[in-house]
């Protein structure tokens, strides 16, 4: 991925930007960043600031990030939300929408996202949409949600047919990765968001790749290698949404492993019991290797390097392991045509040469298709 200029540093503060023109925005990372949010925030000279989170979030930090945006200066409010994938929903759109407006806020004034993934595409899909447009502002609360969701304008909630096919490109005003609210994440999220962190590696980095393999530790017990991998998958990720805002080209590397990925999370009806989004990417990952490695792409032994590393990670690698089976081959076939790459009734992978070589590969027949994922499912049960 080509380069984004380079992060610059004040104090344990890592700042990433990412500069689309009038859209043009900073990624900040660094341990901490919760306690100075609201005079950071304030600096984007709003008046008010509605903070949409959940209720595994909200309770931990939703008061003192109000507390601290009056402290500034912004009359404030809270929309607090069931957690879990479910709430990705036109029922909890209206709500939030409804809260926003209720809370006369502007199209000068402020939506902040307090939370994970769910909390931050739902909550800037509302912005996006109240009064045909409103700022706002991502403070994400997990690993996932800091070096992926929160970054790049993509926001939008599930439909009955899939994942992510209503919504809006809509950037944020800033975005705050406090690394230290990763602290009490539990194991299962940490793993989940790390699924992306590696898969930045394997779309065109493969140093960062190794790196990962011989830091990750420390990414999970909060070292400073945390930080760095935080603030370099923005910079892969900020890097190619500059080049390609609206994903009309190489931005859809991004979505390396999703395909297979988003498919198992429709067939598990996004149950977070049985699986939950850096799982099904990990998944994924394993799926697009493997299925590279079939079609004569790349090697067998990268693919093996890659579930050898998540596996030792403790994230799940093989259609085996999604909790209640994957469903059938017809049935994966199915949700991956509702996938957002499908044009003209054709599936579009993301598919790989070797660790830090993969490339969009549109028009893959069907038929190869079904023929792999039956070995897989063949393989499973064996």
């Amino acid at each position: 991925m080509s380069s984004v200029p380079a992060q610059t540093s004040t104090a344990a503060t890592i700042m990433v930007p990412v500069p689309l023109g009038d859209r043009a925005y900073d990624i900040l990372v660094g341990r901490g960043l919760i306690e100075t949010a609201g005079s950071r925030i304030a600096g984007l000279s709003a008046r008010a600031a509605a903070i949409v989170t959940d209720e595994h979030v909200g309770p931990l930090y939703a008061q003192a990030l109000s507390q601290s945006l009056q402290a500034n200066g912004l009359r404030a409010s809270v929309i607090t939300l069931p957690p879990g994938e479910a709430t990705k929903s036109y029922a909890s759109l209206e709500r939030v929408c409804d809260a926003v407006l209720e809370a006369r806020i502007e199209r000068g004034d402020l939506v902040v996202a307090l939370g994970g993934g769910v909390i931050g595409d739902l909550a800037g899909f509302a912005a996006a949409v109240v009064r045909r447009g409103v700022r706002f502002v991502q403070v994400p609360t997990t690993l996932l949600s800091q070096v992926d969701s929160s970054v790049g304008g993509k926001t939008g909630i599930n439909s009955r047919h899939g994942k992510n096919l209503v919504g809006a490109f809509h950037q944020p005003s800033l975005v705050l990765a406090d690394t230290a609210l990763l602290d009490t994440l539990p194991v299962r999220e940490m793993r989940a968001g790390y699924a992306e962190v590696v898969k930045y590696g394997l779309i065109d980095d493969a140093r960062f790749f190794a790196w990962c393999e011989a830091n990750w530790k420390g990414i999970f017990n909060g070292g400073p290698e945390r930080d760095e991998a935080v603030a370099q998958s923005c910079r892969s990720k900020a890097a190619v949404v500059v080049r390609d805002e609206h994903e009309t080209g190489d931005r859809a590397l991004l979505n390396l492993g999703h395909t297979f990925g988003h498919a198992l999370e429709r067939i598990t009806r996004y149950d977070s019991a049985r699986l939950v989004h850096g799982e099904g990417v990990a998944i994924g990952l394993n799926l697009a290797f493997r299925f590279s490695a079939a079609l004569g792409l790349c090697a067998i032994s990268e693919a093996e390097r890659i579930e050898a590393h998540l596996a030792a990670v403790g994230l799940p690698t093989r259609l085996s392991h999604v909790s209640g089976g994957c469903g059938t081959v017809d049935e994966l076939l199915d949700a991956m045509a509702q996938d957002k790459k499908v044009k003209g009734g054709s599936l579009t992978f993301i598919l790989a040469k070797g660790i830090g070589e993969s490339f969009i590969a549109p028009g893959i027949e069907a038929g190869k298709v079904r023929a792999f994922l039956t070995d897989e499912i063949n393989a499973s049960r064996s």
